[in-house]
């Protein structure tokens, strides 16, 4: 195959390591900044233009792995390579998705998928309602947009709760409320996903002061063995957003695993440190019986 890693740099931990097990596997693979993809739309036509030249026929298979500030422009370069046959480990739309967490649990909730009881609202006047609507303090806030942990805040009073909505609102910041899961005891479940299947999964512990789990927070991760239920939660959650690779958060409680977050990028040196797991290796297997080659040259 011929492979497109869309990568800001190659020497990111994840980009460096699905392009190392791709060649190693014998095929042809290029990290094409997809930052610096131009896209020309003319009679018709569709172009990629990258250094100079069009490259939307030569990839077998892209690999986006595309980053919060970049979401606009990098799920453009994806859409035109999807309509121009390309396979993708995510495909644009699910990468819009994701990012936008409201809209993920709307989906999730729609149809049928588990998620924490969660309020959203831009009326700064009902603060006390929305807090109420969730039973009370403590709850947790949320910026709609927020990555690896940061823009996720604890408000432990109602007070402390009012105070947080009400600046968020007058700064503009789209956020969301969730209740405060308890039983948690500041851990999650990250599930990483290839299609139909699993392919492992592991358990994130936040600091003892940190509510959070992330570990670019500064959490530790360890291997976890994931129940039928949870695997099936996973894999739809996945495939409900059109992600056929995604990082999938869920958390455990009282009444049974419940989805926080899909991440259409999952990094993976988390992951792969603390399950011993070659999560690069499977993502490539994966494409390999998902995809056909051709031959073509390699860019880098």
């Amino acid at each position: 195959m011929n492979i497109f890693i869309l990568s800001v740099s190659e020497n990111i931990y994840s980009t460096k390591r699905i392009y190392d097990e791709a060649v190693k596997r014998g095929h042809e693979v290029s990290i094409i900044n997809h930052m610096r993809c131009s896209i020309k739309l003319s009679g018709g036509k569709r172009q990629i233009i990258y250094e100079g030249e069009d490259i939307i026929d030569e990839p077998d298979v892209i690999i986006p792995r595309i980053g919060a500030s970049a979401t606009r422009h990098g799920a453009a370069v994806v859409k035109e390579f999807e309509m121009n046959g390309v396979y993708s480990t995510s495909r644009s739309l699910g990468i819009t998705r994701a990012q936008n967490k409201v809209r993920t649990l709307q989906i999730m909730n729609r149809k049928g998928i588990p998620i924490p009881d969660t309020v959203f609202s831009v009326n700064p006047e009902n603060i006390e309602e929305q807090i109420e609507l969730l039973g009370g303090a403590p709850v947790i806030i949320k910026l709609q947009e927020g990555t690896q942990g940061m823009g996720v805040m604890l408000a432990e009073s109602k007070k402390s709760a009012k105070s947080i909505i009400d600046t968020c609102y007058r700064m503009n910041m789209s956020i969301l409320l969730q209740e405060f899961i308890k039983e948690s005891n500041s851990e999650d479940i990250r599930v990483f996903v290839a299609g139909d299947k699993v392919i492992t999964s592991m358990r994130r512990k936040g600091l003892e002061d940190d509510f959070r789990s992330n570990i670019h927070r500064g959490g530790t991760g360890f291997k976890e063995e994931i129940s039928d239920a949870e695997k099936s939660m996973a894999i739809r959650a996945a495939n409900y957003l059109g992600l056929p690779v995604a990082g999938v958060d869920l958390i455990r409680s009282k009444r049974g695993p419940l989805l926080i977050e899909v991440n259409s990028t999952p990094g993976l040196q988390g992951i792969e440190a603390y399950t011993k797991v070659n999560v690069a290796e499977r993502m490539i297997k994966f494409l390999e019986k998902k995809c056909s080659t051709k031959s073509s040259r390699t860019r880098k």
